[in-house]
């Protein structure tokens, strides 16, 4: 069994895949005590054989490599999956294909993970400059992971980080067909800690993200991971059928004070605004129960215990 698992999603990177390989084996070598293994998912790139065929023939040429092939595209998040289940290793790294990743700073992560965190993720202080729409898309995913997954606001979540096994084998007890790393990270286990670095520019192509694909990501953490929305809507409810009450209770004493005041418009405004609130109620409850279900029927853990406490537990009960 590897100390290590590096896991690569692939999308187009025939270009640049030699040369992140070819930095972590670099990295490796720094600690020859530890072992690895490289995990490279290709997800189904569209760019011939050039991905798969190259995966192949580094596979074939170094018994530290591991390819898997999708049929179709799956997005990053699956191929992460993909590789996680393949992965062998005690500490499962990952990072991206296109060289901006700076693998030489793993030890780093390495190190911070030593001091009792589960997930050690790179906060990047330098990163190259985005385009408007990636600019966009990483503004809602931010507000999304923070307002409705609970994300601290100080904790940054990039696709370069180091997890320990027994969190990775919690992170795959999600079999549904929309994962959603940050979802699945944040709910399993609040150690969690960031590492400053600076990231490295492109070594060629562009990013496989487009705002469609950034939106389809954005509504899989929103609707796979939170029921907020359900709760947002039920608390819109319960602030209209208020507000019609009072609406309709100072049309009335308006009415007393002042005979000539027309009451009937008002008290028709008040009334629709007191059957909608109680719709959206309404709605927000059965969501409630349909949420539940589904969160349940989504592997959400009941509880995880930390494997500190775990091992204590076990070095107990084989000491008597």
């Amino acid at each position: 069994m590897p100390d290590f698992s590096f896991v690569i999603p692939c999308y187009c990177s025939k270009n640049n895949l030699e040369h992140v390989v070819e930095d972590i084996k670099k990295t490796m070598s720094e600690k020859p005590s530890f072992s690895y293994e490289i995990v490279l998912v290709n997800d189904c790139s569209p760019d011939g054989n050039g991905t798969k065929d190259l995966i192949k023939k580094l596979s074939d040429n170094d018994d530290h490599i591991v390819g898997v092939n999708f049929s179709k595209n799956f997005g990053q998040h699956a191929a992460l999956m993909a590789g996680f289940r393949t992965a062998k290793g005690d500490y499962i790294v990952t990072c991206d294909d296109d060289g901006q990743t700076p693998i030489e700073s793993m030890w780093r992560l390495y190190d911070k993970l030593m001091e009792g965190y589960e997930f050690v993720c790179a906060k990047y202080c330098a990163r190259p400059q985005k385009n408007i729409i990636r600019k966009m898309g990483s503004s809602m995913n931010e507000y999304m992971q923070q307002h409705l997954l609970g994300k601290p606001d100080d904790l940054y979540m990039s696709a370069y980080f180091i997890a320990t096994r027994s969190l990775i084998n919690e992170i795959t007890r999600y079999t549904g067909p929309y994962p959603y790393l940050a979802g699945l990270v944040l709910r399993s286990t609040s150690k969690i800690a960031n590492i400053e670095i600076e990231q490295k520019d492109r070594l060629s192509g562009k990013s496989g993200y487009r705002l469609k694909t950034l939106l389809k990501l954005w509504i899989n953490g929103f609707t796979s991971f939170s029921i907020k929305p359900l709760h947002l809507s039920f608390s819109v409810g319960v602030f209209s059928v208020i507000a019609s009450i009072l609406l309709i209770l100072t049309m009335i004493i308006i009415k007393i004070v002042d005979h000539s005041f027309i009451i009937a418009l008002h008290i028709q405004t008040g009334i629709i605004l007191f059957l909608a609130g109680w719709i959206l109620i309404s709605l927000g409850i059965v969501g409630e129960y349909i949420g539940r279900i589904f969160i349940s029927i989504n592997n959400s853990p009941q509880y995880v215990i930390s494997p500190d406490e775990s091992e204590k537990k076990t070095s107990e009960e084989e000491s008597k």
